[in-house]
């Protein structure tokens, strides 16, 4: 009796859905439309309002899970639209905005990168998903494998966003630009450990400073947004190489048979 009523109450959800459970899918929906409207301004050659989409698309792809999960409307269906959307907005809009602007210059090799970018992006999309089934230990969680894919496709635009910057005076040449690309889509593709943001805490005595520091860079931002972003994604270079240290750290202690896990790793990091 009781599963006959677990039935009729899967037919009437499958029927019948609150509209508040839709509202993550919708702003998926919405960072897909700004990467594709990117790819429109870049069309029209109007290269600052193609990167400002890709941004735009970032920010959202940063607030569907949660909104998600706040709403408690996580589903397969929504996680599949999701990669679907960053593999759009992340792995082949921000690369045909850079052969648009510039890559075509080198014509078949620059058609190459975009492809093996986007094929990159691809992969690294693919490992993410089937990686959601695998365990792991908890200290692990506190990495991505590989760069994600919206920092990727930002620091992609680096050799644009510098253009941006300068106005245009100032240009990388066509093969440098086509270098980074390929720097770029390896780290994506690669299983090199980056610092997951989301699990990344903070001391409470450090959070008043925390936010002014915060406050500080969205000034920054609204006044030079190119400049801001350019050190953003230089600084994020760079600390691929501490995230790259800090796995090798925790992964050593693990093996050693010492208790490893996210509070036990913020403990370490102020031993070291």
């Amino acid at each position: 009796m009781r599963d006959q009523e677990s039935r009729n109450q899967k037919r009437r959800l499958l029927r019948e859905q609150p509209i508040s459970r839709l509202f993550p899918n919708m702003i998926t929906i919405a960072g897909m439309c700004c990467g594709l409207s990117s790819i429109r301004f870049a069309l029209a050659e109007r290269w600052e309002l193609a990167v400002t989409m890709i941004i735009v698309a970032a920010l959202i792809d940063g607030m569907d899970g949660r909104v998600a999960r706040m709403l408690g409307a996580t589903s397969v269906f929504g996680a599949q639209l999701d990669s679907l959307s960053d593999f759009l907005c992340f792995g082949v809009a921000p690369v045909l905005v850079l052969y648009m602007w510039q890559l075509h210059d080198v014509r078949a090799f620059g058609w190459a990168v975009v492809l093996f970018f986007a094929v990159c992006t691809a992969l690294r999309l693919a490992r993410f998903n089937t990686g959601l089934f695998e365990e792991k230990e908890p200290w692990e969680k506190q990495f991505f494998t590989g760069v994600p894919s919206p920092a990727g496709g930002i620091m992609c635009l680096l050799p644009l966003i510098f253009g941006l910057q300068t106005e245009m005076e100032y240009t990388l040449p066509p093969l440098i630009t086509a270098c980074h690309v390929l720097l770029v889509g390896t780290l994506m593709a690669s299983r090199i450990p980056t610092y997951a943001g989301k699990h990344i805490r903070i001391k409470h005595e450090q959070v008043p400073k925390f936010m002014i520091g915060c406050s500080f860079l969205l000034v920054f931002f609204i006044i030079e947004p190119w400049l801001f972003l350019t050190i953003i994604s230089i600084v994020y270079l760079i600390s691929i190489a501490f995230s790259t240290r800090r796995w090798q750290v925790l992964k050593a202690r693990s093996k050693a048979g010492l208790a490893v896990d996210a509070a036990q790793g913020d403990e370490d990091e102020n031993e070291d």
